[in-house]
């Protein structure tokens, strides 16, 4: 079978901040599916809601899927339910103030600092209906990740192609983190090195308004990043923001007002700032753990080569041999007490070492290692006395 080949975003050279966005109560003041489909189906929003929730409970059913299931069952006979017709009520869908401008301004702001700016949509809402917005059509998303359907030859929508819950979300935060955004790439899967993470969880901003966002919001803060809780800030209800930061699921919280300005165009802002001025650190950071690293691999393979050439002078069975070795032997300086004694025992019990001691290049190399000991052990005061 042969492997697709999907596309993948790589390491930017500059800092990338992915803002994460639920869409109903974040983005919108309701539910997409209350903003029109339900009640043109004839059902009051809060009975609709109420029997779907019914039908995932008497079935051990995915309450997602279940209003899916609930949505093309109410359709029937009213209208046809395919993609233009979802596309359709999420043109109604109504949002938050400040929202439209938003994603481009900070997009803007963003460059402007030395920061790419990428917006993601994680919701459990309809992909399609949100591909309907304004916002989706003008390009203000990198990528949807929502609930779709399948659908078939005359494009009616038959079954679910992706059901999203709360928590499944945090999967899409990993996809985003490597850039493999391709929901069927398995490469998502694959160990990255820190230095391959395209957008490290420390410049990752969740923005969401309830218990579905929990998952996300607690990864993104586990890591680093930045968690905000949004309100409506009509009804002033803080409720859920207020249980959020109690149980430390959120660092922030701000009315969903979205206006240039506005309290969270200016935490927005900040954390931009802020992420500009860490990647600067983390970079030297980087460079001095990987000068390290580097220094630390070497020096192991120079005590391993110093090892090598140990048992060799050990094993030494000629004198020409043994001139090979101490030649090698010159090119290090630093030695441990260990390898010191171990070569002046060498010395006293090899006797191709020990008769040409007073060789010139031999007599200079033992000369060093006796040089600044405090003092001599049983061979290498014999040593000193040979020499």
């Amino acid at each position: 079978m042969k492997e697709n080949v999907y596309e993948r975003k790589l390491k930017e050279t500059m800092p990338v901040l992915a803002i994460c966005y639920d869409f109903d109560k974040t983005l919108s003041p309701n539910d997409m599916q209350a903003q029109g489909y339900i009640q043109e189906v004839g059902y009051d929003v809060e009975d609709f809601w109420k029997e779907s929730n019914q039908l995932a409970e008497n079935n051990d059913m995915d309450q997602n899927l279940a209003y899916m299931y609930k949505m093309v069952e109410k359709a029937h006979g009213k209208f046809i339910f395919n993609r233009s017709t979802l596309e359709d009520y999420g043109s109604r869908v109504k949002l938050f103030p400040g929202v439209g401008e938003w994603f481009e301004r900070i997009k803007k702001y963003g460059q402007e600092h030395g920061v790419i700016v990428e917006h993601y949509i994680i919701s459990c809402g309809l992909k399609e209906m949100i591909d309907g917005t304004s916002l989706a059509k003008n390009g203000a998303f990198e990528k949807i990740y929502a609930s779709s359907f399948y659908y078939d030859k005359d494009g009616v929508a038959m079954w679910p192609a992706q059901v999203i819950n709360y928590t499944n979300k945090t999967q899409f935060l990993f996809r985003i983190s490597k850039g493999i955004l391709n929901i069927n790439d398995q490469g998502v899967n694959d160990f990255f090195g820190t230095d391959e993470i395209r957008v490290p969880f420390r410049n990752m901003v969740y923005i969401g308004d309830s218990d579905t966002d929990v998952p996300c919001m607690k990864l993104v803060n586990s890591y680093g990043g930045h968690s905000i809780g949004v309100y409506n800030a009509d009804t002033k209800d803080k409720t859920k923001v207020y249980k959020m930061m109690r149980e430390g699921r959120i660092k922030y919280y701000m009315p969903a007002d979205y206006r240039d300005g506005a309290e969270l165009d200016s935490l927005v802002k900040a954390i931009i700032d802020r992420t500009a001025t860490n990647e600067v650190l983390e970079s030297v950071y980087a460079q001095c753990k990987n000068e390290t690293s580097e220094t630390d691999k070497l020096s192991s393979e120079e005590e391993k080569r110093k090892l090598d050439l140990i048992m060799a002078l050990e094993n030494s069975n000629s004198f020409a041999t043994t001139h090979m070795v101490i030649k090698e032997l010159q090119q290090y300086n630093n030695w441990s007490a260990e390898n010191k004694e171990a070569m002046f025992k060498i010395a006293c019990e090899n006797s191709q070492v020990s008769c040409i001691l007073g060789d010139k290049d031999v007599k200079r190399f033992y000369k060093k290692l006796l040089d600044g000991l405090a003092s001599k052990s049983e061979y290498a005061e014999s040593v000193s006395k040979k020499l």
